[in-house]
């Protein structure tokens, strides 16, 4: 198993930009070139580490809060968002909040789920308002933390995750990924996964993995010895198959090396 801080994060932010173009086919996007829209991605470095130091607004009661306070060094959903987006944002939000409602975990106590806002537009009753709608009463949306703040405490965490967003004047909306992270709870990134294709079981791992053994049972540490993060889905796919794959080719090569290794010897034993 791969541990937080080395994500093969490229088949996730893949699923990420292909949904956020999906999206753009609206003609709200109508103001950004393709050009623009080549740097709308999700792409976090090698060793990405959110700024756990930047500080932003609760939406919920106007307490300034450090990233750090927001997770609560818990492992973290965290899922930038434009609480002014009725494209993309608000299925991807409901996708994850029943996701997470399903992996069995304690919201809260085993895990935060924090948003963060990037529209300085959306302030903090319209962000309560969307993250209400789309999560629902219950546990997910009690503990949830909806985080608004400045262009700058933004910046700084958007571009260490490789999140990146672009802004069309022409209609004064955003073009971004349908993308979310899952942190450890020093804010190295774990995982990279499309919210739009979100199950909870692999949210339920990657939780699992980005607590390091912390959080979870004895039972989602053995699963995970079974499964491994396949980088061209995105998602948990079991181990096994891989292994009997390259065990099957092995043994397909030893048998042949063998036949030809007896071939050559009987072929040095026949009487001249």
């Amino acid at each position: 198993m791969r541990r937080p801080g080395h994500p093969p994060l490229k088949g996730a932010a893949r699923l990420a930009v292909a949904a956020c173009l999906a999206a753009l086919a609206h003609p709200a996007a109508a103001g950004l070139t393709p050009k623009d829209l080549s740097g709308v991605a999700l792409a976090p470095p090698p060793d990405a580490r959110a700024p756990l130091d930047a500080a932003f607004t609760s939406a919920a009661d106007g307490r300034r809060l450090s990233l750090d306070e927001a997770m609560n060094g818990r492992p973290t959903l965290l899922m930038p968002l434009d609480y002014a987006c009725r494209n993309v944002c608000d299925p991807m939000l409901a996708v994850a909040g029943a996701a997470l409602a399903a992996t069995g975990l304690e919201p809260g106590t085993d895990y935060r789920l924090v948003t963060l806002g990037f529209n300085p537009r959306a302030e903090a009753d319209k962000a309560r308002t969307m993250v209400a709608e789309q999560l629902g009463s219950g546990p997910v949306l009690d503990r949830a933390v909806v985080l608004v703040g400045a262009p700058g405490p933004v910046a700084a965490v958007t571009r260490a995750l490789g999140y990146a967003y672009a802004y069309d004047r022409d209609t004064d909306s955003y073009a971004h990924p349908a993308g979310a992270l899952v942190l450890a709870g020093d804010g190295r990134v774990a995982r990279a996964l499309s919210p739009l294709a979100m199950t909870a079981r692999d949210l339920r791992l990657a939780l699992v993995e980005a607590g390091e053994g912390r959080v979870g049972s004895l039972s989602d540490r053995l699963v995970l010895l079974c499964y491994g993060y396949d980088p061209q889905t995105g998602i948990y796919t079991p181990l096994i198959r891989r292994i009997l794959t390259v065990a099957g080719l092995a043994t397909v090569l030893a048998i042949a090396g063998l036949i030809l290794w007896l071939q050559r010897r009987a072929g040095r034993a026949r009487p001249l």
